[in-house]
């Protein structure tokens, strides 16, 4: 990987742990079926004007029910998901648990499509569940308050993008990354509107949380997703899966820097088995010979 895809790497780190910061600022106010949908309408304008630029911004109808299904479990159950766990989550916690989807996307993958399971991806599955229960072990021990639900909505999210990536693969769909992107994106927006209407914005936003939404859709979304494209393009699928260790990296570094929140030892620990266990599941890491390697899910939030 050369110096300019190493920066662009370590951007889209940085820009995707920032999501989870731009959740908890914005998610009292929002709440997180409003905050969602704003951040896939705001991310599906953005990609419209770069297709569009492009020229290819046509969207073909009988594309739709992959990008339905692509923008339900790719976009919008994860995100709200995610952003309903931010209510009573840190951000440097939601970045840790977002590291587990690669994890998910093996096992997913080996009951929906019979991928066979390495035994690095076994034990980086197991790893992966040692490392939640340590981070839960470890905040029982010490008083603090981490609820269940909220992490159990958080795990659930990280899973939705193993079944968005096996869905690709069992319905053999051939578009082009950008145009799956674009269409998704408007099919999460629309998924999500009744669900606004049942659960609209609780209160009038500040400017800074106006922001954050803003900053959730142009530049976590859709300015991200180019990026990733990009990577994938230039240095191939794993080598831009490798994003996903950097960001609870940078998801700790800007909740400590702007939110003021305390990292645990044992959310520390758990963090570094999530994230070897992510590496043994996605094939960063090897024991010696070993079976087929694990497929590689969907971009990583």
């Amino acid at each position: 990987m050369d110096a300019a895809n190493l920066l662009r790497l370590v951007s889209l780190a940085a820009i995707w742990g920032g999501s989870f910061l731009f959740m908890r600022i914005g998610v009292p106010a929002f709440g997180p079926a409003a905050l969602i949908c704003l951040r896939m309408g705001i991310a599906a304008v953005f990609l419209w004007l770069v297709c569009r630029a492009l020229g290819q911004a046509r969207l073909e109808r009988g594309q739709w029910k992959h990008f339905l299904f692509i923008g339900l479990f790719n976009s919008a159950l994860p995100f709200t998901l995610f952003a309903y766990a931010a209510q009573s989550l840190s951000a440097s916690l939601l970045s840790i648990m977002n590291s587990t989807s690669p994890i998910f996307g093996t096992f997913i993958a080996a009951l929906w499509l019979r991928t066979p399971v390495s035994r690095e991806a076994l034990l980086g599955q197991a790893l992966g569940i040692g490392g939640v229960c340590v981070i839960v072990g470890g905040s029982l021990t010490t008083g603090a308050a981490i609820s269940l639900v909220p992490l159990g909505a958080a795990l659930l999210a990280a899973s939705c993008y193993g079944i968005a990536g096996s869905y690709t693969r069992w319905a053999k769909v051939s578009l082009e990354p950008l145009t799956l992107a674009h269409g998704s994106l408007w099919a999460a927006t629309l998924l999500l509107v009744p669900l606004v209407l049942a659960l609209p914005i609780r209160q009038a936003p500040s400017p800074l949380q106006w922001g954050a939404v803003s900053a959730l859709g142009v530049v976590c979304t859709g300015a991200a997703f180019l990026l990733y494209f990009r990577l994938i393009r230039d240095c191939g699928p794993t080598r831009a899966l490798s994003v996903t260790f950097l960001i609870p990296v940078f998801g700790v570094l800007w909740g400590a820097l702007f939110l003021g929140e305390s990292v645990g030892l044992a959310t520390l620990a758990g963090g570094a088995l999530v994230l070897l266990g992510t590496a043994l599941t996605n094939g960063l890491l090897k024991l010696g010979r070993t079976g087929a390697p694990a497929p590689a899910p969907t971009a990583p939030r």
